[in-house]
């Protein structure tokens, strides 16, 4: 593993940058539902695992958060597992075969407990350094459906901390604030 890849241990509390990525980069997020169970898992997160949320963005593929926490890899193995879960009972009822067969087709040889893959492994942290490092990943975060071309202003963006941010209205989630 990369040494930009890693978490630290220590004991104390780290601010990442993190992206988690749908196996083939595959369009999993279709419907509202399938976002809601993506907010209502970064939401149970923050309360059992006391993961801090500062910002975040739902792609159709994939998301990226900024979030702190003494341990990311409990949490984030627990978000995958969950929501590979509920995806895939939620792609069955849906009757959206054509996204099963493909993240059956995909799954990695190795991954034999399930017949199918929805995340690729992984969910690269890097960890913020400083507030420059800050306002660059939260920009970079928020203009990620602008730069896609699914709205014009990152404010627009339903499934982003950008509206929190930018305007102060509440979003779909509730953000932790960050101390400067």
């Amino acid at each position: 593993m990369r040494s930009r890849y890693k978490t630290i241990h220590d004991g104390g509390e780290h601010i990442y940058f993190i992206t988690s990525i749908i196996v083939k980069w595959l369009p999993v997020f279709v419907c509202d539902d399938h976002f809601r169970l993506m907010i209502n898992s970064f939401e149970y997160c923050r309360i059992k695992y006391v993961l801090k949320l500062y910002a975040y963005v739902i792609m159709e593929n994939h998301f990226h958060l900024i979030v702190g926490a003494k341990d990311l890899s409990t949490p984030m193995q627990a978000l995958k597992s969950f929501t590979s879960k509920k995806l895939l009972e939620s792609m069955r009822e849906k009757r959206l075969d054509w996204l099963l067969n493909q993240l059956a087709y995909f799954k990695a040889k190795h991954k034999t407990e399930s017949s199918y893959q929805v995340w690729q492994e992984g969910y690269h942290p890097q960890e913020v350094q400083d507030w420059d490092m800050m306002r660059q990943k939260i920009e970079y975060i928020h203009q990620n459906p602008v730069r896609r071309g699914y709205v014009e202003r990152p404010e627009y963006w339903r499934y982003s901390s950008a509206k929190d941010m930018l305007t102060g209205e509440p979003g779909l989630i509730k953000l932790d604030l960050l101390e400067v």
